[in-house]
C-alpha cells in the first residue's frame, strides 16, 4: 500500500473520485499545494529533488492532521540572476551572470520559469483550488529561491483579501537546518533526506573523494553559509553532503513534518 494511504486514509487529490473529493472538502476544505521545479542539485542527487522532498512533506503532513487533501506536486519554480554579492561568495568571477544553480559546470539546466510566468500559472492554479471551494489553501514550498519565496507570500496575501479563502504557505525544511546554516543547495541536509527517502537515488561516487575540498563553483553544491556574508574564503563547502545519512535524513524530515503540522493548526484555529 501507498505511503499516501494509510488506515484508508488516502491523501493525494488525484486518487480521489468526485464524491470522495466533495465529502473531504465539505469535511475540512484543507488543500495542501506542493510547489518546486526541476533542478539541478549537483551530479550526485535527482533533478526531482525539491519536488520529492515537498510531496513527502505535504502528504506526511496531511496524514498527520488526518485531513485534507495534496494536490500534486506543481512542478514549476523560479530563479533569478545571483546578486553581485553571491556571486562573490560562491566564487565566481565579479560580474559573472549565474542563474539559481545552474553553474557553468553543470551537467543539466534546472526547469525554471520566469518569475512573472510562475506567478501567473502559480496564481491560476491557486484561484482555480478557491473555486472549488476550498477556504483553506497552504503553499508547501520546496524551493527555496528568495523570489520564489516572495511571489508566493505576494500571492497568498492577495488571494485572501480578494477571495473566501484563507493562505499560508512554509518552505519544506525545518527550523533547526535553516537555522543554523546548514540549509543550502544539494548539501548534507538535501542528500540526507533523499537517502531516507530512498537510499539508491543518491550517488556520492559522483563527488570527488573525501579528502578533496568540495568548491562550491565546481558542483553546484552549497551550504547555507555560501550564500551569505559568512562564506568561506576559499569558497569551500563545510557541511558535506558526503558526511549525510538516512538518519540524519529521517530526523530531519520528522521535525520538518511536525513543524508544518503544528503551524496549519494553529493557523486553522486562529
Amino acid at each position: 500500500m501507498s505511503d499516501s494511504v494509510r488506515d484508508g486514509f488516502e491523501t493525494r487529490y488525484e486518487w480521489l473520485r468526485p464524491a470522495q473529493l466533495v465529502a473531504r472538502r465539505d469535511a475540512c476544505p484543507l488543500v495542501v499545494v506542493p510547489v518546486a521545479p526541476l533542478e539541478y542539485h549537483g551530479p550526485h542527487l535527482p533533478v526531482g529533488c525539491d519536488m520529492i522532498n515537498v510531496s513527502e512533506v505535504a502528504h506526511a503532513v496531511c496524514r498527520k492532521l488526518r485531513r485534507g487533501v495534496v494536490r500534486p506536486v506543481f512542478s514549476v519554480g523560479t530563479e533569478r540572476e545571483r546578486s553581485p554579492e553571491v556571486v562573490q561568495s560562491l566564487g565566481f568571477p565579479a560580474g559573472s551572470y549565474v542563474v539559481g544553480m545552474d553553474f557553468p559546470t553543470r551537467l543539466w539546466n534546472s526547469h525554471y520559469l520566469p518569475e512573472e510566468v510562475f506567478a501567473l500559472v502559480l496564481r491560476a492554479e491557486l484561484e482555480i483550488l478557491v473555486k472549488q471551494g476550498y477556504r483553506w489553501v497552504f503553499v508547501a514550498s520546496g524551493h527555496g529561491a528568495v523570489n520564489q519565496q516572495e511571489t508566493i507570500a505576494r500571492l497568498c496575501i492577495e488571494l485572501q483579501n480578494t477571495t473566501p479563502a484563507r493562505l499560508d504557505h512554509c518552505l519544506t525544511l525545518c527550523d533547526e537546518a535553516v537555522a543554523t546554516g546548514l540549509a543550502g543547495h544539494a548539501d548534507i541536509v538535501e542528500t540526507s533526506l533523499l537517502m531516507h527517502y530512498r537510499p539508491d537515488s543518491v550517488d556520492l561516487a559522483a563527488l570527488p573523494p573525501r579528502e578533496v575540498p568540495i568548491h562550491y563553483r565546481d558542483f553546484s553544491v552549497v551550504d547555507g553559509a555560501g550564500f551569505s556574508r559568512h562564506y568561506d574564503p576559499q569558497h569551500v563547502l563545510h557541511h558535506d553532503p558526503r558526511d549525510a545519512t538516512a538518519e540524519r535524513g529521517r530526523k530531519w524530515f520528522e521535525n520538518c513534518v511536525q513543524e508544518i503540522t503544528t503551524r496549519i493548526e494553529k493557523w486553522m484555529a486562529g
